[in-house]
């Protein structure tokens, strides 16, 4: 065995210390030991003085530093440590290691890296991967790295400039400077690099010019990545590029106000995302033909207008043309799409054309907000691999399809906002798969259907707002992953079933797999699409997104619900906002409503509550907004708590209630502080839209739904 050159022990499921007598096996040239589940690396391991080529990739090192011994092994040509789970700095003793052709630190959380700004010189290192770790600092100094031909350093928090002399790496062939925080202008001698296949510069803090100089001599380039990045591409319109790119992403850069036309050159693309680059031209006829290899076309957040162009004949299975100006009917598409996005332009006109021909590869369809009518078409069994599917806020009519329930592997189901009426299909209850159904805003009719109660993996439910009738159905106790239940502004008559500790997300503060993203990625490129919906929220119609799954709201109102509020509504100690305003409901408010410690806004007003108002009510330290108006409560208002903080309007209409904020209770002869005496204590939780992916409306209707309107 002491003979031994070769060792490989790759994916044998071996855990605990790496065995230390592998340390006598002298004449070892290569050891893999990756994709194990090595917790030690043993001290006599620094013996192996002859190893060429050193595999620990892909183990659990828990959180130890590089061992400094690694640096003793001046032979070694190959390291690799990515995925090991260390920590710290990068020993100086690598420094030592002036043979290396190839290192691989990735996937760690180490903090410097110490030997490649020390001067050390790197000669032989072409393959320089540091990506993924928690590297501060500027870049290392490339004068040290004479042959390299890969350069990735991405995912780290490297900040300062690019340096000027990248372009003396003239072997380069792949650099990813992606997602750190460099700043300044991206270098001119970027473009000597005559061998560079691939540049990726996104999602960092650049700015300046992007000019023709910058790809001089970049003819072996293949995929371009500057998005997310202040940068403003200054290209000649007849400039003829030295390049054939497989991918262009320019997203969020300036590149508009008109299409660059040198795209049409570019005749073996696959991927094109100009998301949100400041094109208000139309689309150009040329824009689906310039490439027959072209799967992804990304225009999203731009002020394109015109038709869109018709795409059936090319091989686009991607398409995403949202918030943009385009008119005219839906365009056709090739039948192995499975991803289209029209969301927020202005296409009209009906939607039966996508009965013409089968999408059986269709995953993600959505046509919201556009203007959009005519029935929905009963097709949708011709697309059974459908998961998302979006039709909000158009202007269909008719009933709900039926063929609706040959989907699935359907999700989401997003109809908010058309003129749909009769009841939903019986067939939905097949579609078990689903997570997130919003048909409200409708004029849909009859009672709740039992069989919703079936669809145990939902975890929204949006009805509000519809023609609704008859009870609450018991079987809506089964959705037990539900965070959102919206059966606001219909008719519904009966008392609210006493079964909300069933409601496990609400009742608990574990986590839940929310399936309302849908996400792609190619090459260095990631895209995800979030499902929103809308809800009341203090006082507005609030669209959410992104944060949509740290909602946690319950909404009755403006229904004819009676009986008693049910005591199991307080085991909801993580809900955010329950309005049963503008109903019938009796009784008295339930004493342990301050278990529920998460309510953010909290509206029952403008119902038949009597007694007092329980003390614990008064330990929600995040309530935001509280509306106990109009009902028939008495007593005084508890003193000496937070409940004083709030407007006289929140209690305004019961007749026997009495104190701070309102008029003193008879006998009192001091009116009580209006300050706060929770102080600091108080918080908020704050759940608005994100940033300005946020719609917001004036809400419909403010005066019959609402959680409430009145700010502190």
């Amino acid at each position: 065995m002491k003979q031994l050159q070769h060792l490989s022990l790759e994916s044998c499921y071996f855990s605990g210390n790496i065995p230390p007598q592998l340390g006598n096996l002298t004449n070892l040239r290569s050891l893999d030991l990756s994709g194990n589940d090595f917790d030690i690396i043993p001290l006599p391991l620094g013996n192996l003085t002859n190893l060429r080529s050193l595999d620990l990739s892909r183990n659990d090192f828990r959180g130890i530093r590089i061992p400094e011994f690694i640096g003793s092994m001046k032979e070694l040509q190959h390291l690799s440590l990515k995925r090991c789970n260390f920590s710290g700095i990068v020993p100086t003793q690598l420094g030592n290691l002036t043979n290396l052709r190839s290192l691989d630190l990735s996937h760690n959380s180490l903090n410097s890296i110490l030997p490649f700004t020390l001067g050390s010189v790197f000669e032989s290192l072409e393959t320089l991967v540091l990506c993924f770790n928690q590297f501060t600092g500027s870049m290392p100094d490339l004068r040290g790295f004479p042959s390299l031909t890969k350069l990735n350093l991405r995912g780290n928090i490297f900040t300062g400039p690019i340096p000027l002399n990248i372009g003396q790496l003239s072997r380069l062939q792949v650099l990813d400077l992606s997602h750190n925080s460099l700043e300044g202008l991206v270098p001119l001698s970027i473009g000597q690099l005559s061998n560079l296949q691939v540049l990726y510069l996104s999602r960092n803090s650049l700015e300046g010019v992007v000019s023709e100089s910058h790809f001089s001599k970049l003819d072996m380039l293949k995929s371009l990545d500057l998005s997310f990045n202040s940068l403003i591409l200054d290209i000649a319109s007849d400039w003829s590029p030295p390049f054939q790119l497989d991918n262009i992403h320019l997203a969020r850069c300036n590149v508009g106000p008109y299409f660059p036309k040198w795209l049409q050159t570019q005749r073996s693309l696959v991927y094109l995302n100009l998301d949100g680059v400041n094109i208000t031209d139309e689309a150009p006829k040329w824009l689906a033909s310039m490439s027959p290899l072209l799967e992804e076309l990304s225009l999203s957040y731009n002020q394109i207008s015109g038709t869109v162009p018709n795409i059936s004949s090319t091989s686009i299975r991607y398409m995403d043309l949202s918030y943009n100006q385009f008119s005219g009917p839906i365009p056709l598409f090739p039948a192995d799409a499975y991803f289209i996005q029209l969301r927020r332009n202005m296409l009209s006109s009906s939607i039966s054309s996508i009965c013409e021909t089968p999408r059986r590869y269709l995953e993600y369809f959505d046509l919201s907000n556009n203007r959009l009518r005519g029935d929905v078409p009963d097709c949708w069994d011709e697309m059974p691999s459908l998961r998302y599917l979006n039709l909000a806020n158009n202007s269909f009519s008719g009933a709900t399809p039926r063929s609706f329930g040959a989907l699935h592997n359907l999700r989401v189901l997003q109809m908010h906002g058309n003129n749909l009426s009769g009841e939903l299909p019986y067939n939905l209850r097949h579609c078990r798969e689903l997570k997130f159904i919003d048909v409200g805003g409708n004029k849909l009719t009859g009672e709740i259907p039992h069989w919703i109660g079936q669809l145990h993996g939902m975890e929204l439910l949006n009805l509000r707002g519809n023609r609704l009738n008859g009870k609450i159905p018991l079987e809506i106790c089964n959705l037990t992953n539900i965070h959102v239940l919206d059966l606001s502004i219909n008719s519904l008559f009966s008392i609210i079933p006493d079964c909300f500790n069933n409601f496990i997300v609400l009742a608990s503060n574990i986590a839940y797999d929310s399936s309302i993203t849908f996400g792609t990625t190619h090459g260095n490129y990631e895209k995800w699409e979030f499902e929103y919906s809308t809800f009341q929220w203090k006082g507005k119609e609030l669209e959410y997104r992104k944060n949509l799954e740290l909602l946690k709201l319950i909404d009755f109102s403006s229904n004819r619900l009676i009986g008693n509020i049910p005591i199991s509504f307080s085991n909801m100690r993580y809900l955010n906002s329950l309005n049963l305003s503008r109903n019938s409901l009796t009784g008295y408010i339930i004493p342990d409503i301050g278990k529920m410690k998460m309510l953010d806004s909290l509206d029952l007003s403008h119902n038949r509550l009597s007694g007092k108002i329980p003390l614990s009510l008064a330990n929600i330290y995040t309530l935001g907004v509280l509306d106990l108006s109009n009902n028939n409560l008495s007593g005084k208002i508890p003193t000496g708590t937070q409940l004083q903080s709030f407007n006289a309007s929140s209690y305004t209409g019961n007749d026997g209630l009495c104190g701070d904020p309102l008029p003193m209770c008879p006998g009192d002869s001091l009116r009580p502080s209006t300050t706060n005496p929770i102080g600091s204590m108080s918080r908020w939780l704050c759940l608005y839209p994100n940033g300005d992916e946020a719609e917001v409306h004036e809400a419909v209707k403010v005066d019959t739904a609402r959680i409430g309107v009145q700010s502190r």
